[in-house]
């Protein structure tokens, strides 16, 4: 076990290049699965959930190695379809195995995924789709036994834009026979990365980043060299971090248009963002000012994962800021651990009123989930004094390796062991 010491109040100045994105990467090396090839995935970052997939590949029958930043998949050997309850539980992505083993395998055993405990995210919109693409789904006593004699492509309507229903159908489709059109589709730039690396493995996939997306299957899918998108909800963070802390950081490899609505509202507070091919600039040198309201909302709305991060960016604004997360239903749990800190917010519901204080202090705090646990870090940064910050596995679910980021930065912070 280790924790963070963070002493704050100190200004930032720096550049750290972005990881590989965690959202981009789980599918794609779900994917994997539908090439019976090699894979090399490079910019891949090293986080707890991409362990969890390898060792999910693995009990698979796959084979997975390691090349500097590199994650090199052999999925030739496929031998199995099950996937067991302990590995299941260890994240919610894990149904995203789902969608490829019954297009490749033509039948997939597991339970139901687990995760941060965020509020209830069924996976119906995955079971109906792939029940409606012709497979047989038994889901008695809390294991899914799905099978199919062939999986025959049509329209898809998904009562609302879930990214991980769009996702698993993706990939289930590329092994249809005949055309799939998936409408109300998710639209999130991790969408169109999954996208490319299937069209790159010879799938015929198109208009991934719209709300229709159309698969042609039944393509004899190989395996390539792929790079994947820089993570969004870290460039996130870390301006965050800065905006929160003050001084001027560079994130090599950033994409702003993959976070407009973050930097629209920083903006808004009182920081300077620059952007060009190379990365996104921010410069912040005093208290930032309240904004607008901040509602979550699916892709291209703000992203309920960047709402911790910013909530903790505007913990000392002048004035008052309003949240509105409709997205999932228990995702202020963070909330308690910022309150420590002396930050001054009312939740009711779905609402978060955060009044801006002059000062925030250290303290011993956990993190709640991977985005909240990212928030204390950037109230850390503001806060007089030390901060401790335990409970890390949750922050080593999606960020490789936040403290040499945030050091990089000119933040003071190590990890030691508790």
């Amino acid at each position: 076990m280790s924790r963070l010491l963070v002493y704050g109040r100190k200004q930032l100045r720096g550049e750290t290049p972005i990881q590989g994105a965690k959202n981009s990467v789980l599918p794609i090396l779900a994917a994997t699965i539908l090439t019976g090839d090699t894979v090399a995935l490079q910019h891949c970052p090293h986080l707890r959930d991409v362990d969890i997939s390898v060792q999910i590949l693995r009990a698979l029958g796959c084979d997975a190695h390691w090349e500097m930043d590199t994650l090199v998949v052999d999925t030739a050997g496929l031998k199995g379809w099950k996937i067991s309850d302990i590995l299941m539980r260890e994240m919610r992505s894990s149904a995203i195995f789902l969608g490829a083993m019954i297009a490749r395998c033509h039948q997939a055993e597991l339970s139901y995924p687990g995760g941060c405990e965020l509020g209830p995210r069924p996976i119906d919109l995955h079971l109906a789709g792939l029940r409606a693409l012709g497979t047989d789904i038994d889901d008695s006593g809390g294991t899914l036994h799905c099978q199919t004699c062939g999986l025959l492509g049509r329209e898809l309507v998904l009562s609302l834009p879930s990214v991980g229903a769009t996702e698993n159908l993706m990939l289930a489709a590329c092994g249809a026979e005949g055309c799939t059109t998936i409408t109300n589709a998710a639209r999130e730039p991790e969408i169109v990365d999954l996208q490319d690396f299937l069209n790159a493995c010879g799938a015929e996939v198109r208009g991934a980043g719209s709300s229709t997306v159309t698969i042609i299957g039944g393509k004899r899918l190989h395996g390539c060299t792929y790079t994947v998108m820089p993570d969004r909800i870290v460039a996130a963070t870390y301006l965050c971090a800065a905006a929160a802390a003050t001084g001027e950081i560079f994130l090599r490899n950033a994409k702003e248009e993959h976070l407009t609505t973050v930097t629209a509202l920083l903006r808004e507070a009182g920081c300077e963002i620059k952007n060009d091919t190379a990365g996104i600039a921010c410069c912040c040198h005093r208290r930032l000012q309240a904004v607008g309201p901040i509602r979550t909302a699916a892709y291209p709305g703000f992203p309920t994962d960047a709402q911790a991060v910013l909530m903790a960016a505007l913990l000392r604004c002048q004035g008052t800021n309003v949240f509105e997360e409709n997205i999932f239903s228990n995702r202020y749990r963070h909330v308690d651990e910022l309150v420590r800190m002396g930050a001054d917010i009312r939740v009711s519901g779905r609402v978060a009123v955060v009044h801006g204080v002059e000062q925030l202090q250290g303290a011993c705090v956990c993190c709640t989930d991977l985005r909240g646990g990212a928030a204390l870090c950037v109230a850390a940064l503001a806060a007089e004094g030390k901060s401790c910050i335990d409970q890390l596995r949750h922050l080593d679910r999606g960020y490789e390796d936040i403290c040499r980021d945030l050091s990089a930065l000119g933040a003071d912070i190590k990890r030691v062991a508790s």
